[in-house]
């Protein structure tokens, strides 16, 4: 595997510095805004629109890309994402942050589109899950990573925000130096909404309510933190703590809802995050207790997505998958451009028990829905199992990477795989009585 890793390590290096970067900001700026005075709705208009953006973003990028070129591009998208991270510091402003926000939405997705289609064009074919599940692992460590970051200074002051946009511009200088030939960036076309939902309602129920559920918790987990008396370290920790639990708790996840009625799993693990969210409001005003929960909130609700995406392969024609998985993430997205602004309304009324109670409301029906279709009868799959495979919502041209033709497909491939994602087990498709049912 490492022959395959070398020539890409430029542009796992270029996304890992940027992660570091940006991954820093959104914390910092949770805390600063704290700092302002900027109420619990404040905040969480401010967090929706990062997420606003990165919706945008999904149609704005691709064109910009095929325009200036993968790696003018890719500096073009960065030297935004620098300037808003300084501007912030500049310029305090809540309406000014608000559109800070979204244009830094719309550069990541730019930034990650770019990586992700190279990345795509680089892989061979045989190795294209395994270069994406490096990929995760690498976005999953740099985000834990940039929450301790928050050590080197405090968000009162400027530096925290120099540091961050110090990373974002180094992120330029291994992705420019790389003499990669660019890819073609191909046109992902979308199923449409109804089509989506007549192939699998589930994974439509289950892409905007975790979407509700994550972006809070992307957007307003550091508010909650600050507003239950965590100094920034632990802020940092808790953070920190829960994407680990996220990254970690992937791995056996994976494996049963691979060997399993992918809804009943679904419905289980959305259970579990919602369980773990409510034990997590009642600890609230525990530090250490709050940790605890929050990792293992993570562990449950950060595999939900993934399991969301592996159904729907299940329910789509392998020429559909593509585009289909294309409609889910603009679902996903628009759940979590709401999520932050909904949570942050319940803070300022309810104070900081409101969020890990918004995750509890957003997963209990999710849980309750995905658990009914289950019930009504054995899941059919369409053409042949997909695999669970550890994953961010990130741009769709990722989605190229992880179709079932591209995926290891034999238990002895998943387990050549690479070290930093554990392998995940090969689902049986027809052989297994749970996983073959009459259509929802």
């Amino acid at each position: 595997m490492l022959p395959h890793l070398l020539p890409i390590g430029a542009l796992l290096a270029g996304i890992a510095l940027l992660l570091l970067g940006t991954g820093l900001l959104n914390t910092v700026l949770a805390l600063r805004g704290s700092l302002e005075g900027y109420s619990d709705a404040t905040l969480g208009l401010i967090g929706s629109a990062y997420f606003i953006g990165f919706f945008a973003g999904t149609f704005v990028a691709p064109p910009l890309i095929r325009r200036m070129g993968h790696v003018r591009a890719f500096a073009f998208f960065a030297a935004a994402t620098a300037g808003c991270v300084l501007l912030h510091a500049l310029l305090v402003s809540a309406p000014v942050w608000f559109g800070l926000r979204i244009v830094t939405g719309i550069a990541l997705v730019g930034l990650y589109t770019v990586i992700e289609s190279w990345l795509n064009s680089q892989a061979p074919t045989e190795r294209r899950g395994q270069v994406f599940a490096i990929y995760m692992a690498v976005n999953l460590g740099a985000l834990a990573l940039a929450q301790q970051l928050l050590r080197l200074g405090t968000p009162a002051e400027f530096g925290l925000f120099a540091i961050a946009a110090i990373f974002v511009c180094l992120a330029v200088m291994p992705v420019t130096a790389t003499l990669l030939p660019p890819p073609t960036l191909t046109h992902t076309p979308r199923l449409s909404l109804h089509a989506l939902w007549k192939a699998a309602p589930v994974a439509c129920a289950g892409s905007v309510l975790s979407g509700l559920a994550m972006g809070a918790f992307w957007g307003m987990s550091a508010v909650y933190g600050g507003r239950i008396g965590l100094d920034d370290n632990g802020v940092a920790l808790l953070v920190t703590l829960s994407i680990l639990g996220g990254a970690l708790g992937q791995w056996p996840i994976g494996r049963f809802s691979d060997r399993t009625d992918r809804r009943r799993a679904l419905g289980l693990v959305a259970g579990a995050a919602c369980l773990a969210a409510l034990l997590w409001a009642v600890l609230g005003s525990t530090g250490e207790a709050v940790l605890i929960a929050g990792a293992l909130f993570g562990a449950a609700a950060f595999a939900l997505y993934p399991i969301v995406v592996a159904h729907l392969i299940d329910h789509l024609a392998h020429e559909d998958i593509l585009s289909g998985n294309a409609g889910l993430l603009l679902l996903h997205g628009a759940g979590a451009a709401v999520g932050p602004a909904v949570a942050g309304s319940l803070m300022g009324w309810l104070g900081p028990i409101a969020l890990p109670l918004h995750f509890a409301l957003m997963l209990a029906p999710l849980s309750a829905f995905a658990l009914w279709h289950a019930r009504r009868g054995a899941d059919e799959i369409v053409e042949e199992a997909a695999h669970f495979m550890p994953m961010l919502r990130t741009s769709p041209t990722v989605l190229e990477m992880m179709t079932p033709g591209e995926l290891p497909t034999s238990a002895a491939e998943v387990a050549a795989a690479e070290p930093a994602a554990p392998p995940t087990a090969e689902s049986p498709a027809a052989s297994d009585p749970d996983r073959s049912r009459a259509p929802d």
